[in-house]
Parts: C-alpha cells; structure tokens; sequence
C-alpha cells in the first residue's frame, strides 16, 4: 500500500509542476524515478519514454502509467497515472476560468511569457540526457573514442527524417528497423 502512496504523490508532484506539457515532464519524471528513487535504470526510463511515444495519448500520462507499472504493477500504473492526472485536472480547471476572465491583463501575459524559455530549457535537458546515451550508452558522456558509431548513425538520420518532415511514426518505426539491422552485424 505504502508503494502506491508512494507512486500517487510523487507523480502528483510532477504532474503538477510539468509546465510545457510530456516532453517538459521527462527530465521531473527521470528525477524520480531514475535519480531518487532508483527504481529504473536510465536505459530502462529511455526505453519507457520511447514506448510512450508509440502509444497513443500523451507522453507524460503515458510514460507516468508505464514507470508505475514496472514499479509496482497494475496498482501502481492506476497509482501513478492517477497522481500525474490530479493536479493538471485542478489546475486546468482553475486556470481555464481565469484565462477566459482574465487573459489579456499584462501580469497574466507576463507569466506566460515568462514560462515558454523555462519549458523550452526543461526540454533541451532532457533532450541532452537523451544525446548522452544513445552515444554513448552512458549516463554521462565519456570519451570520444568511445561513441557508439551505430548510435550516431542512428541520431543523425532521425534528425534528417524529422528536418524533412517525416512522421513520427515512421522515424521511429525506421529507427527500430535500423537499430535491429545494425544490432545483427
């Protein structure tokens, strides 16, 4: 039971200061899961933020439902998903009436002003954590010499993909394909 509580407000916490939406929420969630609580290796939380990125719904939920699942089971994906879902349902709620009311007052601009580069950083973190260990299969960079070639393959063609429009779908669909491939020889 202590687990569950656990899991709920943990994931309350993120969810309610995952400002930015799921990618914004990766770096909280890899915080708690990965750093405090050690519960999921790096690569195992990479994996998790890849399959929530497959699945349909949002990133964050998705990946909140999956964390708790390898932690604690079925229990602890409801836990989990129900955590990160609670404060974003309030705070929606609140904040919808009061954007409606009072948008365009300038304080309210400038809060909003004020979040996007914050979102914007939350997300450059994670995506960095993300660089380090599909290159080097590490938590931290180590030296160049020891850059998976496979992974910087498999960066730089994702990249291309995205810059030329690809769907989602098929950059990752194509990365796993190529990862397999590349994995074989």
């Amino acid at each position: 039971m202590a687990i569950y509580l656990t899991l709920y407000w943990e994931f309350a916490q993120v969810g309610l200061f995952c400002v930015g939406g799921g990618y914004a929420s990766m770096p909280l969630i890899q915080a708690v899961v990965v750093d405090g609580y050690h519960w999921l290796t790096l690569a195992e939380f990479i994996d998790i933020f890849t399959i929530s990125q497959m699945t349909p719904g949002p990133i964050g939920i998705n990946a909140a439902t999956f964390a708790g699942m390898k932690v604690a089971g079925f229990g602890g994906a409801v836990s989990a998903t129900l955590g990160f879902c609670t404060p974003s349902l309030i705070l929606g709620i609140l904040l919808a009436k009061l954007f409606f009311k009072y948008g365009d007052i300038g304080p309210i601009r400038g809060v909003l002003n004020g979040l996007r580069p914050a979102v914007v950083a939350l997300i450059v973190a994670a995506g960095l954590s993300f660089i380090v260990l599909a290159l080097w299969n590490a938590t931290s960079p180590g030296p160049l010499n020891q850059i998976d070639p496979r992974g910087v393959l498999l960066l730089v063609a994702a990249v291309i993909a995205v810059r030329r429009k690809v769907s989602v779908i098929r950059v990752l669909a194509g990365s796993g394909v190529l990862g397999l491939v590349l994995g074989m020889l």
